[in-house]
């Protein structure tokens, strides 16, 4: 299945194949001034599931993780659609209103729920964290 994704403007897109490793509604504060929305609705793919076609430019942050995110825009609109990060960078992070898709697979998880807008609902099922993912358990 191939998805696309885009700016407001159409010139930026992230095209997608395949499902997405993870859905998931981020939160954080710096998501929600990001986002200009209460909640980030976001999809993470493997860099290999992706292309990516128009021009962005990036503004780089560093996150809660501690390492460094990099959110790519379109220079014309000013519209969000991918980020990738130091943390995962085999992993492109793409944002789920950029597909425009109502039948869009819902979110799977809720993190950074502390900063969480108490009028907020998820589907059933949702796995609720007060901050990010938990970290993979360590390999033995």
């Amino acid at each position: 299945m191939e998805r696309v994704a885009q700016c407001h403007c159409g010139q930026l897109k992230a095209i997608t194949t395949g499902e997405p490793e993870r859905v998931y509604v981020c939160h954080c504060q710096a998501c929600q001034r990001r986002t200009g929305a209460v909640v980030s609705s976001t999809t993470r793919w493997l860099k290999s599931q992706v292309r990516i076609e128009g021009n962005s430019k990036v503004y780089a942050r560093k996150g809660a993780s501690g390492f460094e995110i990099n959110f790519h825009f379109c220079p014309d609109c000013g519209s969000s659609v991918y980020w990738d990060g130091a943390r995962a960078p085999q992993w492109w992070g793409i944002a789920v209103g950029a597909f425009a898709d109502p039948d869009f697979p819902p979110p799977t998880a809720s993190v950074w729920e502390e900063s969480k807008h108490p009028w907020i609902s998820l589907p059933s099922g949702t796995a609720h964290h007060p901050q990010g993912f938990p970290a993979p358990a360590p390999a033995r």
